[in-house]
């Protein structure tokens, strides 16, 4: 595999472990969210997640981004 495939594939899947403690964060109740660590989380996930977002129709409280971006990185990592 080309080294670069090889690290766009290690982002890829770094950046769906933060994604998955991001959904794994809104399952808290009661979590500040001025934690250091849900600020992270939040920062490095939301530039991906407020398009998919907005783009949505409402589905009455339920986010369906986080699957969306999910099913997207999982199917560049195949072409890779």
């Amino acid at each position: 595999m080309n080294p670069v495939f090889l690290v766009l594939y290690w982002v890829l899947q770094v950046y769906q472990l933060v994604l998955l403690a991001r959904v794994l964060m809104s399952w808290i109740p009661n979590l500040d969210p001025n934690n250091p660590i849900a600020r992270v989380l939040y920062q490095a996930t939301e530039p991906v997640l407020a398009p998919i977002r907005s783009a949505l129709p409402p589905l009455g409280g339920i986010d369906l981004s986080p699957l969306i971006v999910f099913l997207g990185i999982s199917l560049l990592m195949q072409l890779m």
